[in-house]
């Protein structure tokens, strides 16, 4: 029977490729959503040690306030549902070739990969989580990366910015900015004993250098693309590590300057897009040209003597099929 299935679908088709994958895609990923709700949800509230538990255990420079980061993931979470919804329904095939090349199983194993994480990090199998995280970020990095080089958001499509760009992009800050740091400071002991808080001060420059790297780029990224959901995200990150305190100086001083420096950033580059734009429609207005006489009555022109030819073969036809013949003066009257 399958193989019979298989004779009948021409595979070596693209469309037929595409199709296909969008199938298993409409299929795996909102398991894989499932999956990683459910898992994380287990391990915040039903295991023992929880998630919130092993890191308040393990504090490091960059420790966030939990309840801040469960709201950002709740958040995640109804941004990919969204994502889910657009998935199984998506009609335009702007919108498929989107879904199926550019995001596609990376980010179903993104969520499987964060599924897993979550059961490392109870565990406080922390080089392993580590490790999990960092292909979590590989498979962001490439997804985000293929959705703004080859399917960039436009205002034509506003739900493919609102269902597809913003929760891959809310999901790569995370990691990016505070889950991946914080684990590899774990891993590699940077953490110090919440026994001893006088002890928060431990390591304060391997936090700064993260928050502060990782911002500045997202930072950048905003004035230069004008992004507001990277723009909400940074800032999230942002309050949600200078919300747990005690912090060491550098890191809390960076966290509260990025806080404002995001949205700020932000509104500058809009406001500079605004008035360059106007800008430049009035530079275009003042240089354009009227156009020339000739030109204008080019078209008439040609609209006029197309019309006569076509008269002229009507005519010759209709003369031709009454058998007549059209007289020519110069046969008449001579050529001179």
């Amino acid at each position: 029977m399958a193989n019979d299935i298989s004779e009948l679908i021409d595979t070596s088709n693209p469309e037929v490729r595409d199709y296909l994958s969008l199938i298993r895609l409409q299929v795996l990923t909102p398991l894989s959503v499932l999956i990683n709700i459910v898992t994380v949800l287990i391990c915040t509230f039903v295991v023992n040690p929880s998630i919130g538990r092993v890191t308040a255990q393990h504090p490091t420079s960059i420790s966030p306030n939990i309840a801040v980061v469960a709201i950002y993931v709740l958040v995640l979470y109804v941004g990919q549902i969204g994502y889910c919804i657009l998935l199984v329904l998506a009609r335009k095939e702007d919108t498929k070739k989107a879904l199926v090349k550019a995001v596609g199983h990376p980010l179903v194993f993104a969520n499987w990969l964060m599924a897993f994480w979550a059961i490392a990090w109870v565990m406080q199998w922390f080089l392993v989580s580590t490790v999990l995280l960092g292909i979590l970020l590989l498979m962001l990095i490439y997804s985000n990366l293929a959705l703004l080089v080859y399917h960039p958001p436009t205002k034509d499509r506003p739900l493919d910015t609102l269902l597809i760009h913003a929760p891959l992009r809310f999901f790569l800050v995370l990691p990016l900015v505070l889950m991946f740091p914080n684990a590899l400071f774990v891993t590699l002991g940077l953490t110090y004993d919440p026994a001893h808080p006088e002890q928060y001060s431990m390591h304060p420059w391997s936090g700064f250098g993260v928050v502060f790297g990782a911002n500045l780029i997202a930072w950048l990224v905003v004035l230069t693309r004008r992004d507001i959901v990277l723009t909400v995200a940074g800032t999230w990150i942002c309050a949600a590590i200078w919300s747990a305190r005690p912090k060491p100086v550098p890191v809390y001083v960076t966290v509260i300057i990025f806080t404002v420096l995001h949205p700020l950033g932000l509104f500058c580059a809009l406001v500079h897009h605004h008035f360059m734009s106007k800008r430049r429609s009035r530079q275009n207005g003042d240089i354009a040209l009227p156009p020339d006489a000739e030109e204008g009555h080019a078209p008439a022109y040609a609209s006029h003597h197309q019309q006569y030819e076509q008269e002229r073969a009507a005519r010759e036809q209709r003369l031709q099929s009454s058998g007549a013949r059209e007289i020519d003066p110069d046969q008449i009257f001579g050529s001179g």
